[in-house]
């Protein structure tokens, strides 16, 4: 039974307005694991958000947990929440559901940025961590992101275990709970508020106290979400006190009333902020989405406020940390698959090693974790989706500490008469030029995954051997485990199954596609290089890039709108 009477009534009206379709697609399936968790549309059904599907979900993870983790009932779970609706509801299912199945929860009593929570377990010790936040999705949406004993994201087998779990789940009603005042009265509710501060103190203190910057002035937007006062206390406790905030964005408010998307990366997402800018003469023009777990950034230039890209502050922060670098052991960064290929030759200027992962921080921290076994010194992972993750105090993306990174990055620039934009364009200069676009094809329907699959598939069974006039070298199929080339077909390892392929071209380019995780679309992400021996006439190995990228981008995707 539904405890939800909104949801309820939801179907009512449906099942009243005898709209099947409508039916069919809250029906089509239980909503499966896939970023770290659930995320998707709220509502009523097995294929949306909702009271259900979260009761479900904790006990398998509880479930799981009580298999995998012998000192669960004395480590307990950490359990945040962003501002979106239903958030609270569901944070207190979760609570409710595990103090009833006997594991400590230890609880934040108001809103929390994401890396906030992400600290609370390693901090803490806990045995994993629940988040109920969709991030920077649009309106409309929630997610339960879940977090394991090592601070990371779960991958397998955690994954497949939890799923397996919420699929021999016993009926709603028969699922364990606790009021939360019978959980307190139990020992088993903890509050973590003191976290916060310990979190703002650990990631100030990386950079505090460090030599000669000049002062910044910085405009800044939280989006209406959960960040803006661990942002403005991190940045204070650093010593960057000028900090000028979007006003109407800046208190929590899930349903994003100045923004019809709540994605720094969408276009008109930063409108306000750069208004913001450019009224007070800021220096720099800051956004964290609505859980706080990626950041974008714009530098005032001689022509104004110009964005950097994804992989513009990826490889700044990159080649900052770097350089700064002073422990004996050897570093190692990371990147994704669908990042620039640019960080490869910076981190090799500095000995440094450089992996590539698949797409997202879960698997970025995790092959982290396996590398300082093997005694390696992690100092950077990020993917181009504006999320970077340069402390090992937040095993996961942490769009507040690499905020605070790049102003103090900008800042000791200004002190020497330059820009985060003169570092950026010194690095192309050096290590060559690297254009990039991401396309995204949505698609509509019930069997929107189907078709996207099927996409994918043709290519697998008939690789294209050249791509806008270059060459196809190799191409990667991260779901088989194989590499073709125009000779034979052979085996990788790519670690761990993807629906994704990356295509090697001649020159140094790459195009690749995979399934959007949380919406139904395809997401291709395009880079073109230009050598680094043009470095000394940027805008012509700019031209030269950017046009290899056009004809790149026109023919792959004609080829797939043809499939």
């Amino acid at each position: 039974m539904d405890p939800d009477a909104e949801t309820r009534r939801e179907l009512q009206t449906l099942i009243d307005q005898g709209d099947v379709a409508s039916l069919q697609e809250r029906f089509a399936g239980p909503l499966q694991f896939g970023t770290a968790g659930l995320r998707g549309l709220l509502g009523a059904g097995p294929a949306r958000m909702n009271r259900v599907t979260v009761a479900q979900a904790t006990a398998g993870f509880c479930a799981w947990l009580k298999q995998e983790v012998p000192d669960l009932a004395t480590r307990g779970i950490c359990v945040g929440r962003d501002a979106r609706p239903n958030s609270d509801v569901f944070e207190r299912d979760v609570v409710q559901i595990a103090t009833g199945s006997g594991i400590p929860v230890w609880r934040f009593r108001d809103l929390v940025p994401t890396p906030v929570l992400a600290f609370a377990v390693l901090e803490l010790r806990a045995a994993g961590g629940v988040m109920i936040t969709a991030s920077h999705n649009p309106p409309g949406y929630n997610g339960y992101k879940v977090y394991w004993e090592n601070g990371a994201q779960i991958i397998p087998p955690n994954d497949r275990g939890i799923a397996g779990e919420i699929e021999r789940c016993p009926a709603l009603d028969e699922i364990p709970r606790l009021s939360l005042e019978e959980a307190r009265k139990k020992g088993l509710l903890r509050d973590a508020d003191e976290l916060r501060e310990s979190y703002v103190e650990r990631i100030a203190a990386e950079v505090r106290g460090r030599s000669t910057g000049a002062d910044l002035r910085i405009a800044y937007t939280a989006l209406h979400g959960v960040a803006e006062d661990t942002f403005r206390k991190v940045l204070a406790r650093a010593g960057f006190e000028d900090v000028h905030s979007v006003k109407e964005q800046a208190s929590p408010d899930g349903s994003f009333p100045t923004v019809a998307f709540p994605n720094p990366e969408e276009p008109g997402a930063m409108d306000r902020v750069l208004a913001l800018g450019n009224e007070i003469g800021a220096d720099l023009a800051i956004a964290n989405d609505p859980d706080g777990d990626r950041v974008a950034v714009a530098v005032r230039g001689d022509q104004g406020f110009e964005s950097l890209s994804g992989n513009d502050i990826g490889v700044l922060l990159a080649n900052d940390l770097l350089e700064r670098h002073q422990d004996s052991g050897q570093p190692v960064v990371l990147s994704t698959i669908v990042s620039s290929p640019m960080l490869g030759p910076v981190a090799a200027s500095y000995g440094a090693r450089w992996e590539q992962t698949l797409t997202g921080h879960k698997w970025i921290q995790n092959r982290a974790l396996e590398l300082e076994e093997e005694g390696y010194v992690y100092l950077f992972g990020y993917e181009q989706a504006l999320g970077y993750a340069p402390s090992s105090a937040v095993r996961d993306k942490d769009g507040i500490s690499s905020a605070l990174l790049i102003v103090d990055m900008a800042s000791r620039l200004k002190a020497q008469g330059a820009t985060l934009l003169d570092a950026r364009d010194a690095l192309w200069r050096k290590h060559g030029f690297f254009a990039d676009r991401q396309v995204s094809l949505r698609f509509e329907g019930a069997d929107a995954q189907a078709r996207m699959n099927a996409i994918l598939d043709r290519y697998r069974e008939d690789p294209p051997h050249s791509i806008g006039g270059q060459a196809v070298l190799r191409m990667l199929d991260f779901e088989r485990q194989l590499q073709w080339t125009p000779i034979a077909v052979s085996p990788f390892n790519g670690r761990a199954a993807s629906n994704v392929l990356v295509f090697e071209l001649q020159g140094g380019h790459q195009a690749m596609i995979r399934p959007s995780g949380t919406e139904p679309k395809l997401k291709y992400y395009f880079y073109a290089a230009a050598p680094a021996r043009l470095g000394d006439d940027l805008p012509e190995a700019k031209t030269q890039a950017y046009e290899v990228l056009e004809r790149i981008v026109g023919d792959l995707i004609s080829q797939s709108n043809d499939c």
